[in-house]
């Protein structure tokens, strides 16, 4: 009976092997393209603006607001919709001017005064945002996300199947975290990707599995009942500048950072002002919101990302974990590390295989 067992187990880690090994295969260019891609727009905010000269200046509300009327002054066919900060250097903005006919926008990179560094037309391709576009959906909206999302729940299985494949036995670590320097190709190869791979598969399980849930966040959120803060629509003429309806809602959250305004509309004369609170997971993104009235000042509502509800709280985790942000500068440099192990791990594992491949042949 213990052969018997014996046999069965060893038949069992022949055909997880075997499993981990034609996934791998089988999925393994798309994995290096996220691995790569994610590699490099882990910063690629800054990567973003450094491309940009300029020099920094302190954000100026009078200044922003300003240039909005000129980029879109009344009877022009254009209005400003949202502002939102470029993410990278400090006091840096994204404005987002619309044609009122073809819909079109056009987004301009302002200094915090408010002067104009970089307009970016409709259509024009942008490397470093394009790759961040390819990374998420292969630039196909949502189908094109739900199928890396497939692609995230792959590895994420090959990872723990790679990882029950890599275990030491008998708790032998040493060995397995040392690779061995002698012996033949094969041996080395694997006992590189073997120690690799149980010294950093955890990191990449949390980020990975993060990832996939962003890839599906529509139905996920829904599922979930996450809704981001809202409030009813407020007929009305917008009366109230951009600097006075922003410098209003700062006041409600002392100490808080800007993040976001999107603009009154003929629809709905509200300012919705996002900010980053203390405590907040997001680096430059705020989930924290203020409600301000265009048209007579008074702040209509507050929502604050402390006081969301643990769905909500739990969905917006979400994207700073994947990005590593909720963990500041070390859990993005723990991203960059991240894709560079499973670059690495991806082409430790092809070698290995073909080397396999060429010695099987030689002995037919």
């Amino acid at each position: 009976m213990a052969v018997k067992s014996n046999k069965c187990r060893a038949t069992g880690r022949r055909t997880i092997f075997s499993v981990h090994r034609w996934l791998g295969l089988a999925a393994g260019l798309l994995w290096l393209f996220q691995a790569v891609s994610g590699t490099i727009i882990v910063f690629h905010w800054e990567e973003d603006d450094a491309s940009i000269a300029g020099r920094h200046v302190p954000t100026d509300l009078s200044g922003i607001g300003h240039t909005i009327s000129w980029l879109a002054p009344r009877g022009s066919g254009r209005q400003v919709t949202q502002v939102w900060t470029s993410a990278g250097f400090s006091d840096r903005y994204d404005v987002m001017v619309v044609d009122d006919k073809s819909g079109e926008v056009t987004t301009v990179r302002i200094e915090g005064d408010g002067t104009p560094i970089r307009l970016t037309p409709p259509g024009h391709v942008n490397f470093i945002n394009t790759l961040v576009l390819l990374h998420q959906s292969l630039l196909s909206g949502t189908p094109g996300r739900w199928a890396m999302g497939a692609s995230g729940a792959l590895l994420f299985t090959n990872l723990i199947v790679g990882l029950v494949l890599a275990w030491p036995k008998k708790g032998n670590w040493a060995r397995a975290l040392r690779p061995p320097s002698k012996g033949g190709p094969i041996a080395r190869y694997y006992g590189w990707h073997r120690a690799l791979g149980l010294i950093w598969c955890l990191p990449a399980l949390l980020l990975v599995s993060a990832g996939i849930l962003l890839a599906y966040n529509g139905p996920l959120q829904a599922a979930l009942g996450a809704t981001p803060p809202t409030i009813s629509a407020r007929p009305g003429p917008a009366r109230v500048s951009f600097r006075d309806a922003v410098t209003s809602a700062l006041r409600q959250v002392p100490g808080a950072r800007l993040a976001a305004v999107e603009m009154p509309s003929a629809m709905d004369a509200t300012y919705k002002v996002h900010v980053r609170t203390a405590g907040e997971w997001r680096r430059a993104y705020g989930d924290s919101m203020v409600f301000v009235d265009a048209v007579n000042g008074r702040i209509r509502g507050v929502a604050l990302a402390k006081d969301a509800p643990a769905n909500l709280y739990w969905f917006d985790t979400l994207a700073p974990i994947h990005t590593g942000e909720a963990f500041g500068l070390f859990g993005r440099i723990l991203v960059l590390c991240t894709g560079i192990w499973l670059t690495t791990m991806i082409v430790i594992g092809a070698r290995l295989w073909w080397v396999r491949r060429r010695r099987q042949a030689s002995k037919l």
